[in-house]
């Protein structure tokens, strides 16, 4: 038996059982708990999805799944019934997320850091915009997603964690406090942040980044959605291309700008012409815009983690410095400045 290979008929046939011994009856038969995830939608009724799901294969396969054997999410029965052509709901809806969360600690800061009120236009506001956002699949939202009665309570969340809020703190996450620090510890960085992420979602130009997208890896001030942005902007294979014909041109080698790593040094003929490219201003920093060659370097796969590792991202000459006083001397094999110069007079480029 293939767990999830279950047809739209079987499907059917678990919820016709469901309806004919109603929902404890089905549960208690079958082993499982009430829906706690997820809910499936059919003909105005509701059901428990992982319950039915696991049902479903006793008309395909001859035996019913245990709830042990597989989830209610998005991996298993919420994906399965979707295939079989079911419309799925979620319950409760998705935690924050940063992006999120950068926007309404803006609002809170404009607001002389307190809550508002759920009737408050600003809040209304936020509201739709938070429901424009492209992070949270549509199957993760209930019918109160990021409404006005959410948002204002995350407002009062971040409020009530300020260091100098003297009352009692409601449930804020780990999450709001940290972005509530970044915004007093740097204000103006943040502020820019959340205003790309506005205009970003008034023009409808904001993406979610691809699922194989490694950027959990990174730590993002920006945001995630900003952080995706950046990133393809990294990856513009024109502008890596006309970085590193200046580089070349001016006499140059492609070493890390950040630790001297010459690909083709170490690995010969297969690691010639190889050299990561990174914009060394933020997205929130540098807002958008067209990209002059001097605003890239060139540097290696292991430097241009550690820059992204942690916020505020250090330039390659600032990494540069630290690998300097780690090794105990400037005299270190260190790259010259002349790759980092390459292309500083260089025409825009977009």
């Amino acid at each position: 038996m293939r767990k999830g290979a279950i047809t739209r008929d079987a499907v059917l046939q678990a919820i016709a059982e469901y309806d004919e011994l109603g929902r404890s009856g089905f549960l208690g038969k079958y082993g499982f708990s009430e829906a706690r995830s997820y809910l499936l939608l059919h003909e105005g009724r509701e059901y428990d999805s992982k319950a039915v799901a696991g049902a479903a294969h006793l008309w395909d396969h001859g035996r019913a799944l245990l709830p042990e054997e597989f989830s209610g999410g998005k991996e298993h029965a919420t994906a399965w019934l979707k295939r079989a052509g079911f419309k799925v709901k979620a319950i409760k809806n998705p935690d924050w997320a940063r992006d999120e969360l950068i926007l309404a600690c803006q609002l809170v800061m404009t607001n002389g850091w307190k809550g508002l009120d759920a009737n408050d236009p600003r809040v209304i506001e936020l509201s739709g915009l938070l429901q424009l956002l492209p992070i949270h699949a549509e199957v993760d939202r209930s019918e109160k997603f990021r409404n006005p009665n959410g948002v204002a309570r995350k407002t009062s969340d971040i409020a009530t964690h300020h260091p100098d809020y003297e009352g009692r703190r409601t449930n804020g996450g780990a999450l709001d406090v940290e972005v509530l620090h970044d915004f007093l510890s740097r204000p103006a960085e943040m502020g820019k942040a959340a205003e790309l992420l506005r205009q970003g979602i008034t023009a409808g130009n904001l993406v979610s980044p691809p699922l194989d997208e490694d950027l959990d890896a990174y730590s993002a001030p920006e945001g995630r959605l900003l952080m995706s942005r950046h990133r393809r902007r990294e990856r513009n294979k024109g502008l890596r291309k006309k970085k590193i014909a200046a580089v070349l041109q001016r006499g140059g080698t492609l070493a890390c700008e950040a630790c001297g790593f010459d690909f083709e040094e170490v690995y010969g003929d297969r690691g010639s012409g190889y050299i990561e490219c990174h914009h060394v201003v933020p997205l929130h920093e540098a807002g958008e815009g067209r990209t002059k060659l001097n605003d890239l370097a060139l540097i290696c796969a292991n430097c241009h983690r550690m820059i992204h590792r942690r916020a505020p991202w250090p330039t390659p000459k600032q990494l540069r410095i630290l690998l300097q006083s780690r090794r105990g001397s400037t005299n270190a094999q260190i790259p010259s400045q002349e790759n980092a110069e390459a292309g500083d007079s260089a025409a825009n480029v977009s």
